[in-house]
């Protein structure tokens, strides 16, 4: 019999509250979701339906107010501050929004630094680095620095810190949102043959109706909710 393998992330009734002076934003309200290891999933909604915030939680940037929470099978309530640590470093690939670059690493080292803090020798650091950036079209960039790059090329090389280590899951939010159709493209190319190949497993937002049939999953909120979830055969669809 096949050995059982635990959901990548399990939540019951996840709310999430946030409080500023005697206001209560309600963010999340009562999610429950169960995602499997490869699975290629994006969330779906319009802005302030708790997207982002999800996203956070799931990333264990955040904690929820209430409800549960696993990631392949650990019950996180119960994880130290520096296990949690531990698992988004060898586990997790993070694509934010504001980039998260470091000012004084070139393009690649940002995106060698988390393969680094993992210990990987040097010359594997900058094979992989060199290959991804290439790929994502930044080979005359590798040697610049976030403040000589554009908005879509620090985009680019926040990405490729993301999968470089070849995490179990990669979270992101709205990984597209500042790139033209061709790079778009090309980003959505990677990370699906990444899915495909090395099994790592995507969840992330987005707005963009080419990129959200690319998805095998998605998953519609609205208002702190789970209004939709639906399977379609978006990894053979094109961009």
């Amino acid at each position: 019999m096949p050995e059982f393998q635990p959901p990548l992330f399990e939540a019951q009734s996840l709310h999430k509250v946030f409080r500023q002076k005697n206001i209560e934003v309600h963010a999340l309200s009562g999610i429950s979701l169960r995602i499997d290891a490869g699975e290629f999933v994006v969330l779906a909604g319009p802005s302030g339906s708790g997207k982002s915030t999800l996203l956070n939680l799931l990333g264990l940037l955040d904690t929820p107010t209430e409800g549960q929470l696993r990631f392949a099978g650990q019950d996180l309530q119960h994880q130290s501050s520096a296990d949690l640590a531990l698992i988004r470093r060898d586990q997790i690939g993070f694509v934010f929004q504001a980039y998260n670059l470091m000012p004084v690493l070139t393009a690649q080292e940002n995106t060698e630094i988390v393969m680094e803090f993992q210990g990987m020798p040097a010359p594997e650091r900058r094979r992989i680095s060199t290959e991804l950036l290439g790929r994502l079209g930044l080979q005359e960039q590798m040697h610049r620095f976030p403040d000589q790059l554009s908005g879509g090329q620090q985009q680019r090389v926040a990405v490729a810190r993301a999968i470089a280590s070849r995490p179990r899951v990669v979270i992101a939010d709205e990984p597209t949102a500042n790139l033209d159709s061709v790079t778009a493209t090309a980003l959505m190319d990677l990370m699906v043959q990444l899915n495909k190949e090395q099994g790592i497993s995507f969840v992330f937002s987005s707005h963009d109706p080419h990129v959200i049939q690319r998805a095998r999953r998605v998953l519609t909120l609205r208002d702190g909710q789970i209004v939709s979830d639906h399977a379609q055969g978006g990894l053979n669809a094109a961009a």
